[in-house]
């Protein structure tokens, strides 16, 4: 009889991460990880991945193992996907999350790391730039050996690819 009103009673009831302590469950609304996936457009492995990288904080679960996730989850992966499409990479995303969390000179902190990521990209389009010169270059001698010698026997950029 014990057994049957602990489970009632732990029914609503959630565990910590080591499912030891059982805690009562707040007051926002829980969601399973696929309504999750479903309102913020990610995959079940996606947002496992995320949890799995300490982007996400391990959420919450029922008795029977099943991850339970609130507000601040759904905040959480709003803002990786907001990152990444700024360009950041889940190393970054995950030092703004710090960041964030801290909220110790926090604009401070992430102008630093924003102007750090603007230097790299400002680096990357230097770099394409030298190569969409490069490859203008390449398709100018190849136009010029096609209008001179149509039978394109040799091409002057793989001979230039081979010495």
């Amino acid at each position: 009889m014990a057994r049957t009103t602990t489970l009632i009673a732990a029914s609503t009831m959630l565990c910590d991460d080591d499912c030891q302590k059982p805690r009562p469950a707040s007051k926002s609304p829980k969601l399973y990880i696929g309504a999750v996936a479903e309102k913020t457009g990610l995959t079940v492995d996606t947002i496992r991945f995320y949890e799995k990288e300490k982007l996400l904080k391990t959420p919450a679960r029922t008795f029977s193992g099943y991850r339970l996730y609130g507000e601040d989850e759904l905040r959480t992966l709003r803002f990786i996907t907001k990152a990444q499409r700024l360009g950041l990479s889940l190393h970054e995303i995950g030092q703004l999350l710090e960041i964030q969390r801290r909220q110790g000179e926090a604009c401070g902190n992430t102008s630093r790391l924003i102007k750090e990521k603007l230097g790299q990209l400002q680096e990357k389009i230097r770099h394409l730039s030298e190569i969409e010169s490069l490859l203008k270059t390449a398709l100018k001698k190849c136009n010029h050996k096609l209008e001179v010698e149509p039978s394109q026997e040799h091409c002057p950029v793989l001979e230039d690819l081979v010495s």
